[in-house]
């Protein structure tokens, strides 16, 4: 079978793919972009611009302005554009029954104004992103996500996760904990906790209690309303939650990331620090490991199987379609066979492209018709096993006479597509094309490139709207250029330019 030009760019001289499992962080003054790669494959990807970061799980000194006890709910100045809402829900004890993190709420006879009233100071954590004219929610019961445990500073209890099912293991965690947790302090055990040693839990435990420790003395220091405590940015949550023993490497692209990272595990986590590394190779980092062929592929509908056989993925607002078909590959048995070996390469594709793409919700599978029940069965049972390994919930239904499988998997962020990606202006919002922000991260790259070997100036030709963003919205990306290289950058808007076509002249 010919190598295609992505498989020949992927096992070119100049790739730096490796059989370990690292993490690659590339950061500039504008966007960091993770990924996470396991046998020199790419399975997850994370990105975060300075001008979108989100504000859920800050605290914040702030004082109630209002309480509404017909809505049994009050309104806080917190410092942020809009006063922040808190309901009555928000100030009692969790629900016991938790998944995650994550708790139910339930009703409760207390009624907000016999608890809070106007004037009062109160420290509340960030729960739900002000959306619209709306501001954020926010709540009293304040919760620190460590990578084994949730620490409840503020609830006296130790809750498990309802998916370590174990009756031993839920024991032993409980045990561990419970030795060593401080009077007053409750903690969530995760569920990536179970297996954990005594060891890495109270490491886990030792880091929440020392952070809660300095946002109780900022809390102190601080005036009404103020930001108490920031949510770690994405390179500092990565490595909070996902560079682990199981990591061979962390590679960073950035002397200021590189310097931060290592600051921060040394203090948290001094076991792992022989294991960050500063990239300081000439080619981009995200090149030199193939991740930008990776990416690229990430954001097509249709992927090809090794046997020829290709799936397609199709996202909507409510559900994902995911078709199989069997493309080029005939097969050298009966069709059946033919089929079935298809449907279950598929399998392992299918479940790779929801980690990395982050495809959540409601997803349907129209596998090949399959006539044989044996065949159907070994291909959900196959469906099944594979998804043990993706950290996020999923539910699966049996596999219909149809060859269609219906699922779900929960979301845990946006899915790749959402955040790199806009509606397609072209089309009418029928598809999508790279965001201009994308694009502009995309150039920014390439004049890094390109600038060094230029003498005094460039001629940028790009899209108008991807011109008026550059003059306007993002003018500090071409600022920093500037000063960065001494060379000067001259935009030129092309009309029929696509917004992802630009030219460096």
């Amino acid at each position: 079978m010919s190598t295609s030009p992505k498989e020949e760019a992927r096992q070119g001289p100049h790739s730096m793919k490796s059989n370990k499992t690292e993490i690659l962080i590339d950061a500039n003054p504008f966007e960091r972009r993770i990924a996470l790669a396991e046998q020199g494959r790419l399975v997850e990807f994370y990105c975060e611009r300075k001008k979108d970061r989100g504000i859920t799980g800050n605290i914040y000194k702030g004082k109630i302005v209002r309480v509404l006890p017909g809505m049994q709910s009050a309104f806080l100045e917190t410092g942020l554009q809009r006063t922040s809402f808190l309901h009555v829900y928000d100030i009692q004890e969790p629900f016991e029954d938790l998944e995650e993190e994550e708790e139910e709420k339930k009703p409760s006879a207390t009624r907000i104004q016999d608890i809070i009233k106007e004037g009062q100071e109160l420290m509340v954590q960030v729960a739900k992103e002000p959306i619209g004219t709306k501001g954020a929610r926010v709540t009293s019961y304040v919760s620190l996500p460590g990578r084994y445990l949730v620490f409840m500073p503020t609830y006296d209890k130790i809750v498990i996760s309802r998916r370590i099912s174990s009756e031993k293991e839920r024991r032993r965690l409980r045990d561990i904990v419970s030795s060593m947790r401080k009077d007053g302090y409750g903690y969530i055990i995760r569920t990536v906790c179970e297996g954990m040693g005594k060891e890495e839990i109270q490491a886990d435990m030792y880091f929440l209690e020392k952070l809660w420790d300095s946002i109780l003395k900022k809390k102190e220091e601080t005036k009404t309303p103020s930001l108490v405590y920031e949510e770690l940015d994405l390179t500092l949550r990565t490595i909070r939650d996902s560079f682990t023993s199981d990591i061979d490497r962390l590679i960073i692209a950035s002397r200021d990331e590189y310097d931060r990272a290592v600051k921060f595990i040394e203090e948290f986590m001094p076991t792992l620090s022989g294991r960050v590394e500063l990239y300081e190779g000439n080619e981009d980092i995200f090149d030199a490991h193939g991740i930008e062929i990776e990416l690229a592929d990430a954001l097509e509908r249709k992927v090809w199987l090794r046997s020829g056989g290709h799936i397609v993925l199709d996202q909507m607002e409510a559900l994902t379609a995911i078709d199989v078909n069997t493309g080029k590959y005939v097969g050298k048995k009966s069709s059946d066979d033919t089929i079935l070996k298809t449907n279950l390469e598929a399998v392992k594709e299918i479940v790779y492209q929801l980690r990395l793409r982050n495809i959540g919700g409601i997803i349907v599978i129209d596998f090949i018709d399959m006539s044989k029940a044996a065949d159907r069965e070994k291909v959900y049972n196959a469906l099944k096993e594979a998804l043990r390994e993706d950290k996020a919930r999923t539910n699966i239904l049996k596999i219909s006479e149809l060859g269609i499988v219906e699922m779900t998997r929960k979301r845990v962020r946006e899915s790749l597509a959402q955040s790199l990606c806009e509606p397609c202006p072209y089309c009418e919002g029928n598809g999508i094309v790279k965001a201009r922000d994308t694009t502009i991260m995309d150039i920014y790259r390439e004049l890094l490139k390109e600038l060094p070997e230029r003498k005094k100036k460039v001629i940028l030709c790009v899209s108008p709207s991807v011109a008026e963003e550059l003059t306007t919205g993002q003018a500090s990306v071409i600022e920093e250029l500037e000063k960065k290289t001494g060379k000067k950058i001259i935009i030129k808007p092309v009309e029929r330019f696509h917004q992802e076509r630009y030219e460096i002249n």
